[in-house]
C-alpha cells in the first residue's frame, strides 16, 4: 500500500480530529502540524510531531489539510500550492464554492497540484448523496434539513465579530430546508447585545435565516458538538411519479469533518492536477488500498 505524508494546518476542533483520522489511517504519515503559535503551549498529544509556524519548515509533505476557518482557506491554499503540495479544505460557504473552484483551478494547473475544496459533510459527503438522489429522480424537489446541532462555520463566524469573546451557533431544522439559527454569545466588556446582534444578522452566514442571539455567561456550558442531517428527495424516475428517497445521520460534527478531510486527502493523490469538489471524485478513491479489491467487496 502506498503511503502519503500529510500536514495539518490549524489545530482547532477540526484539526484535532483530522490528526486522529490520520493516525488511524493505514496509508498516511503525519508530516507535522502548522499552528499560528508554533510549538508554544503545546498540547500533550502533539509532543511526538513537528509543530511549526510555517509549512516550509516541515520535511516532505504530499498534502496539506487546511483545518482553518472557511474564510482563511483561499489564502492558505494560494500560499501552499506553489510549494507543490496538494491542499484539501472544508470551505463551507455554499454560494461561493463555484467561484472558489474557478479561482484555484489555474493555480493547480500551473503548479501541477490538486485541491479538493468544500470537503466536509455539508458541503461534502451530503453533496454526494444529493447528487445521487438527483440522478435517481431527475425531476422533483430536494430538501436538506440540518440539525439540531452546532454549526462550526457559523460559530467561527460569530466569534470573529467585534465584541464577541466566545460564541456558539445552533441550527434548528424547521422542515423543507428552512432553518432557525440560535446564537449564544459571551460579550466583551463595553459591548451590548444589540450591537453584536446587528453585525451577526448582517453577515451572509446568517442573512437568509431566522436568527436569534442570546447573551450567556458561559458558552462552554451550552456547547454540544452533536449535529445531524435529514436529506429528502421526492420526484420522478423516467415517467414514474412518487419516487421518494431519504438519508439520515446523527454525528459528532468536527470528527466527521476531520475524517472526510483525510478521505479526500487520499483521493487527491489519485487525481490529475486541478481543483475538485467531492461530487467530481470517484467515491472508491476515498478509501485506502486497492480499487479493484474495494469494487469486489462493495459492488
Amino acid at each position: 500500500m502506498n503511503t502519503f505524508s500529510a500536514a495539518v494546518v490549524g489545530y482547532g476542533n477540526v484539526g484535532r480530529f483530522a490528526l486522529e483520522a490520520l493516525e488511524a489511517a493505514p496509508d498516511f504519515e503525519v508530516a507535522g502540524i502548522v499552528r499560528r503559535h508554533g510549538a508554544e503551549n503545546l498540547p500533550l498529544e502533539l509532543t511526538n510531531y513537528p509543530v511549526v509556524k510555517d509549512i516550509k519548515e516541515l520535511g516532505k509533505v504530499d498534502v496539506a489539510i487546511l483545518a482553518c476557518p472557511t474564510r482563511s482557506c483561499p489564502e492558505y491554499a494560494k500560499q501552499i500550492l506553489p510549494l507543490g503540495i496538494n491542499t484539501v479544505d472544508s470551505f463551507d460557504i455554499h454560494t461561493s464554492i463555484a467561484d472558489y473552484r474557478r479561482e484555484l483551478m489555474p493555480i493547480n494547473k500551473a503548479t501541477n497540484t490538486v485541491s479538493v475544496i468544500a470537503a466536509g459533510w455539508d458541503p461534502g459527503s451530503d453533496s454526494i448523496v444529493r447528487t445521487l438522489m438527483q440522478s435517481l429522480a431527475p425531476k422533483g424537489l430536494s430538501y436538506t434539513n440540518f440539525g439540531p446541532g452546532m454549526s462550526m462555520g457559523h460559530s467561527v463566524c460569530v466569534r470573529s465579530k467585534k465584541g464577541v469573546k466566545n460564541a456558539l451557533s445552533v441550527t434548528i431544522p424547521l422542515g423543507e430546508g428552512i432553518h432557525r439559527r440560535m446564537v449564544y454569545v459571551e460579550l466583551e466588556d463595553g459591548f451590548t447585545l444589540e450591537q453584536v446582534t446587528k453585525d451577526i444578522k448582517a453577515d451572509p452566514y446568517f442573512a437568509n435565516d431566522e436568527t436569534h442571539v442570546f447573551a450567556v455567561d458561559s458558552v462552554d456550558e451550552v456547547r454540544d458538538m452533536g449535529h445531524g442531517v435529514n436529506l429528502v428527495r421526492k420526484g420522478v424516475s423516467g415517467k414514474t411519479q412518487n419516487q421518494r428517497f431519504e438519508f439520515n445521520m446523527s454525528i459528532n460534527n468536527p470528527a466527521l469533518t476531520g475524517q472526510v478531510l483525510v478521505n479526500v486527502a487520499r483521493a487527491s493523490m489519485r487525481l490529475q492536477p486541478g481543483c475538485y469538489t467531492m461530487v467530481e471524485i470517484p467515491v472508491v478513491d476515498m478509501l485506502p488500498g486497492d480499487r479493484d479489491e474495494w469494487i469486489g467487496r462493495l459492488v
